[in-house]
């Protein structure tokens, strides 16, 4: 079995609450009892010995014959429908249909202890999809659990709504997750913006009236909840950035300060500082500056120190540095940071990497969009590129020659393609190549005619 395997059955115990309350030393709970890990394990690890599907399938349905059996019983406890419900939810995962489960793990998440309604929350989420008609069963318990003093099941109700929640209740439950946005722990106010976001997504015109909140959001004190409201703020600003414009050097000092390393060092990866909230802010910065010069004025030093700060050391920072190109690329140009992002492109270009250099001729369409002149540096790597055993590197490098051509280098670059062309059996890239061909031709006929 493997090392995966083995460390997920070892961790079990813990993820299940470590053993049943009024269990025994080494969780037995008497003779015969067996934890729910244990028979999780046995079922893990009975699947992993089988050598093929129909060995598998026929597994699986005893199982799910005897947990239909089980749930089914009214001597149930809901203890014993907890163990049931983590083998159905294994079950569901290995892509095997256990409906007659669905209902349970609502009356579980109903009904249960912390533990128990943490297994039917997480039971519910997995099962069911937003418009699932037995989601509105839940309805009334997620209201029940939003008011509750106990932080965990707030926890649990807010991350139930914003994975799945009929959209037609959302004014049931929107009150008391707009008064969450107020709360005295982070936590709590991190869910409720991810709540809101998702309504956001299914359902705008509901949250239209909580905009100035989702502001105070991106001003919380707790950088968690400042980052969820990112998410939102992207969404918003794609759909019209014209409304946002007011916010451009909140996103700037934000942004100024995540690269200057003042936030927890639990938001960084590999010693980069909170990576996905640079590439988020980045993004929110291109749409906001593009083709506004006045706004895209009080970005361009941030920019620059993204440029600088963000040292080839992991794929990470090859991610942030192409959302920083394709930033600077998109708002109203400077010359002095074209010129420096073109120079980064040259380190993805060169990289050994086939991702990470397809990822720099990628990053060259954008040079080549705003000045293909910056573009021509790499004119001889990007030749270079041609020998790439790669196929998909070739096509790109051909696509980037042809827009880099000039009066000086098309006779070099029409040779490189005219062999290419003798070397292809692609009819696609056949045709795309000879059009390409036949339009230089007709550019620049005094090379063809000599």
């Amino acid at each position: 079995m493997s090392d995966v395997v083995e460390r997920t059955l070892s961790a079990l115990p813990g993820l299940l609450g470590q053993h049943d309350p009024g269990a025994g030393p080494g969780g037995a709970g008497g003779p015969g009892r067996v934890s729910a890990s244990s028979r999780l394990g046995s079922l893990i690890r009975s699947i992993t010995a089988l050598t093929s599907k129909h060995e598998e399938e026929k597994l699986i349905q005893q199982e799910l014959t005897s947990l239909k059996a089980t749930v089914s019983a009214p001597t149930t406890t809901l203890r014993l429908m907890k163990e049931c419900m983590v083998r159905l939810i294994y079950c569901e995962m290995l892509g095997y249909e256990s409906s007659f489960g669905y209902i349970h793990a609502i009356k579980l998440a109903q009904q249960g202890n912390l533990l128990e309604k943490r297994v039917g929350y997480l039971a519910v989420s997995l099962f069911l999809h937003e418009n699932h008609e037995l989601l509105l069963l839940l309805v009334n318990t997620v209201v029940k659990d939003l008011q509750s003093t106990n932080l965990v099941e707030v926890c649990m109700a807010l991350t139930v709504v914003s994975q799945i929640f009929p959209r037609e209740m959302i004014p049931a439950v929107l009150p008391l997750i707009e008064d969450k946005l107020q709360h005295s722990k982070e936590i709590i106010r991190r869910k409720a913006v991810q709540a809101l976001y998702k309504f956001y997504l299914i359902a705008p015109n509901q949250v239209q009236h909580i905009h100035d909140k989702f502001r105070k959001a991106l001003c919380d004190r707790d950088a968690g909840v400042m980052a969820a409201s990112l998410h939102i703020y992207l969404q918003m600003i794609k759909e019209n950035s014209s409304g946002y414009k007011d916010l451009t050097g909140s996103f700037v000092t934000i942004l100024k300060q995540v690269v200057g390393g003042k936030l927890s060092a639990d938001f960084n990866y590999h010693s980069v500082p909170a990576p996905w909230l640079q590439i988020q802010l980045l993004r929110i910065l291109g749409l906001l500056g593009k083709d506004d010069p006045r706004t895209s004025e009080l970005m361009y030093d941030v920019l620059d120190e993204s440029l600088r700060r963000a040292e080839i050391n992991h794929n990470i920072t090859y991610a942030i540095l192409f959302e920083c190109v394709q930033t600077i690329y998109t708002i109203y140009p400077k010359s002095e940071l074209l010129e420096k992002a073109a120079k980064c492109i040259g380190k993805f270009v060169l990289s050994p990497k086939i991702n990470l250099k397809y990822l720099g001729l990628k990053a060259l369409t954008y040079v080549i969009q705003q000045d293909p002149n910056l573009a021509l540096q790499h004119q001889m790597t990007i030749i270079e590129c041609l020998d790439h055993p790669d196929p998909i590197i070739k096509r790109e490098t051909l696509e980037l020659l042809y827009r880099i051509t000039n009066g000086q280098n098309v006779t070099v670059i029409v040779q490189k393609m005219l062999d290419y062309l003798k070397e292809s059996q692609e009819e696609y890239a056949i045709i795309s190549l000879v059009g390409k061909i036949a339009e230089l031709a007709e550019k620049y006929p005094f090379i063809f005619l000599n």
